[in-house]
């Protein structure tokens, strides 16, 4: 068996693993068959065998899935995903070599946060990933549908007629309902409700993005607006990208509570390469150790506050500032 299959199936198998240590494994790995990673770390002049703790790591900038092939070892890829944007040049890719790894990871995240999928009947209000097409966040949408066992459709473009219909059904058969959106096209369907009709038992979880359909707003004025809409008391959040394949989940409390394959570090705002445990707020790196097949050390543009318990909160994001202290992004 070689180092891919046998680490996923060391994370599926057994949750309750030793972070540090997968990850250094890892990370291990990685420096020496990622050659982007590879040679991102020459650049930087650091020898993986020098790196002992999580803060030693240097953590890629995400820029690098729209510039290169982000690629741990070479394989065709079974599935990319693209992030949204206008072309495909534009987008993110994430090269993924078997569906299954990343189908997997999503559910078991799921189910630990929320229950076995079986229990749920899975609605999806995400016109645009739809439309643009190579969206991982449709990908775990409808693997999370077809383990349901449901019998109503799984996605709905902008029929909200039947998407309440197949709402109403759920709850009459006592199933519980989980309705993920994209935060546009749920506070479209919001404003028409008016807090109308009754969301009572359903799940309402936003994934971010105005897709630039709508004004962008903090998370608090947003879950305001689809609290009033639906007349529901909290919206629960999915904080997720493209080149992670990793999620965290938030109740509604403002707090994302990562999936056991998951971990943030602190960057300091203005030196990505100060990282520790010691900041409460900056820049958000992610360890995603489901990303076997890329990159499982991403530096993302979020902003966040980071808890004691491993909980977080997104405060915003970067702007398009140049990197500093990497040029390897020009090559």
């Amino acid at each position: 068996m070689d180092f891919k299959a046998e680490f996923i199936g060391q994370l599926h198998l057994n949750q309750q693993f030793d972070f540090t240590v997968k990850a250094l494994e890892l990370f291990y790995y990685q420096a020496e068959h990622n050659p982007v990673y590879q040679l991102y770390l020459q650049q930087l002049g650091l020898q993986p065998q020098e790196v002992k703790e999580l803060e030693q790591i240097p953590f890629l900038p995400i820029e690098f899935f729209k510039s290169h092939e982000v690629m741990t070892n070479h394989f065709v890829p079974e599935i990319t995903f693209y992030s949204s944007g206008t072309t495909k040049q534009s987008r993110s890719q994430h090269l993924v070599s078997q569906l299954s790894w990343y189908t997997t990871t999503t559910k078991l995240i799921f189910e630990q946060a929320y229950g076995p999928l079986q229990e749920y009947v899975v609605l999806a209000l995400l016109p645009s990933y739809l439309e643009q097409g190579g969206s991982s966040l449709v990908a775990m949408v409808d693997y999370f549908v077809q383990q349901t066992g449901q019998q109503e459709n799984g996605f709905y473009l902008h029929a909200h007629d039947r998407l309440l219909q197949s709402i109403n059904q759920a709850k009459q058969r006592g199933k519980k309902v989980l309705l993920i959106g994209v935060s546009y096209a749920l506070l479209d369907w919001a404003h028409k409700l008016q807090g109308l009709e009754d969301f009572s038992g359903v799940t309402i979880m936003e994934t971010g993005g105005m897709k630039g359909r709508r004004r962008e707003m903090i998370r608090e004025e947003l879950h305001q607006h689809l609290r009033q809409g639906f007349g529901v008391d909290a919206i629960h959040s999915e904080y997720g990208m493209t080149e992670m394949l990793s999620q965290a989940y938030s109740k509604g409390d403002g707090l994302f509570r990562p999936g056991y394959t998951m971990r943030l570090l602190l960057r300091d705002l203005n030196d990505p390469f100060d990282i520790g445990g010691h900041q409460r707020s900056g820049g958000i790196n992610v360890i995603d150790l489901a990303n076997v097949d890329s990159c499982a050390f991403i530096e993302t543009k979020d902003i966040g506050r980071l808890h004691a318990d491993g909980s977080f909160e997104v405060l915003g994001r970067f702007d398009n500032s140049d990197i500093r202290g990497c040029n390897l992004l020009l090559a």
